[in-house]
C-alpha cells in the first residue's frame, strides 16, 4: 500500500528484456533498502530482487507490461518512487495500491497563477469512478481531481513543490502516462453494479 506521495526521483540504468518480462535496475538515492521490499516507480508496484549501493533491481512479468509503459522504458529515464506505507506513517496522500487500471494521455497544459495544470484523456473505466474534488494517482503521485472539462478528460493541478520534486514537471501534451483510479471508489463502483458476491445485494449487511 502506498499513499502517493513521492518521497525521491530516480533513473533507470538499465532495461534487460527476456521472454518472461524485463529486469529493471533504477538508481535512488536511498541506501538501506531491504530484498523483498515494494516500491512504487512511476505508480507501478514492483519488489526489490537486488540492492547494491544504492542501485535497485526489479522484475516486471508479462502481465504488468501489458498494463503499463514500463516496456517502453530506456536508460536515462527519471522515475518517480515510492516506498511502502508502514504502519504509523502519516498518510499524507490518499489509498494507492500500486496498480495500474489504466495509461492515460496528456491533452493539455498550461499555467495559471502558481499551478500548472494538466489535462489527461482517461481510459473509460478509470473515468467512470473519477469525480471532481476526488483523487487520481498519476505515475505514482496522489493529485486531487480538479475538474473534468470534457468527457474522459481529467485536469490535474500541480503546486511548484509536485511541479519541481516529480516527473510531472516535464510532463507534455501527447506524453503517456500511468493512472490508478480512486481505490474507494472502484470498490463502490462494483458493490453498486451488483457483482457476483456482493455482501449488500439482497439485503445482507
Amino acid at each position: 500500500m502506498f499513499t502517493g506521495i513521492v518521497t525521491a526521483v530516480g533513473t533507470v540504468r538499465t532495461v534487460k528484456r527476456a521472454s518472461d518480462g524485463l529486469t529493471l535496475a533504477v538508481a535512488t538515492p536511498w541506501r538501506r533498502v531491504a530484498r523483498g521490499e515494494s516500491i512504487a516507480i512511476d505508480g507501478v508496484c514492483l519488489t526489490v530482487e537486488m540492492a547494491r549501493a544504492g542501485v535497485l533491481t526489479f522484475h516486471a512479468i508479462a502481465t504488468t507490461l501489458e498494463r503499463t509503459l514500463l516496456g517502453e522504458y530506456q536508460a536515462g529515464r527519471r522515475v518517480n518512487l515510492e516506498r511502502a506505507l508502514r504502519a504509523g506513517d502519516p498518510l499524507g496522500g490518499h489509498l494507492v495500491q500500486g496498480h495500474v487500471d489504466g495509461v492515460g494521455t496528456v491533452t493539455g497544459r498550461r499555467q495559471r497563477e502558481d499551478a500548472w495544470l494538466l489535462d489527461i484523456a482517461m481510459p473509460p473505466d478509470v473515468a467512470a469512478v473519477t469525480v471532481v474534488l476526488g483523487s487520481i494517482t498519476v505515475d505514482g503521485v496522489s493529485l486531487t481531481v480538479n475538474a473534468l472539462p470534457g468527457a474522459g478528460t481529467v485536469r490535474v493541478a500541480l503546486i511548484p513543490y509536485t511541479f519541481e520534486h516529480t516527473t510531472l514537471g516535464a510532463r507534455q501534451a501527447g506524453d503517456r502516462v500511468h493512472l490508478e483510479a480512486d481505490t474507494i471508489g472502484k470498490y463502490v463502483a462494483a458493490l453498486v453494479a451488483g457483482r457476483p458476491g456482493n455482501p449488500l445485494k439482497d439485503g445482507g449487511q
